[in-house]
This record gives C-alpha cells, structure tokens and sequence, in this order.
C-alpha cells in the first residue's frame, strides 16, 4: 500500500520561497517516478517537476531555475524547494507516484501533464498562494 502525504504550502510575498515535502509510504523501493503536478482554479492541472526511478529530473519551463525537485531516500521523501515565487505559482500543489514509469524523468514536462491522469497514487494536496 502506498500512500503520499503532502505538506509546506502557505501563504507568501511574491519573491520568497516555500519547501513542500511528499512523504511516501508503502514504498518497497524508490524506483518510482514521482512527480509535483500543481493545479489553479479554473485552470487545468499541471505537470511542474520530476523525479524518476533513475534520479532524472525535469521541470517545467515557468519554474526552470528557480523551482528545484529531489528527493531523499532514507526519508522516504520527495522535496520541491520553491524560491522566487511568483503569483503565477499560485495553485494547489499535489504530489503523484507510479511504479512503472521508472524513467519519467526523461520525459518532456508535456508528457508528465498528458500522462497525469494515469498516475496510480496522489497525496491530498497542499495550497501554495503567492501575493503580489
């Protein structure tokens, strides 16, 4: 059984900086691809990074260079650290994990948003509002 718990979203000035964790469960590895997708109201869901079963990452053009992914093994954790926010980045943060996308990360961030409804596990979401 696999579960993603999000947390880290808040409320911040545009131009600060948010560190949203996923801790995952259930894992019996971390060959997983996971992903942050992020969605706004009255837009459609998003893929904004990715980390996959092979240590391969990749992001989204709007967060290239000041959006970074990684994630920490012993803690069964996948981190996205956000610096620069912007109000652009306002939306609901949700992390997603699938056992046999094991090389997402080579994936352009159009097919981690095409392939997002696909995903076998999602954690609850955390709210990120960024204020001019």
């Amino acid at each position: 059984q696999v579960q993603l718990q999000e947390s880290g979203g808040g409320s911040v000035q545009s131009g600060g900086s948010l560190r949203l964790s996923c801790v995952a469960s259930g894992f019996t590895d971390m060959k997983y691809c996971m992903v942050w997708f992020r969605q706004a109201p009255g837009k459609e869901r998003e893929g904004v990074a990715g980390f996959d079963g092979y240590g391969h990452t990749n992001y989204a053009d709007s967060v290239k260079g000041r959006f970074t992914v990684s994630r920490d093994k012993a803690k069964n954790t996948l981190y996205l650290q956000m610096n620069n926010l912007k109000s652009e980045d306002t939306a609901m943060y949700y992390c997603a994990a699938d056992r046999f996308y094991t090389s997402c990360g080579a994936w352009g961030v159009d097919k981690l948003t095409e392939y997002a409804t696909t995903f076998e596990y999602w954690g609850q979401g955390t709210q990120v509002t960024v204020s001019s």
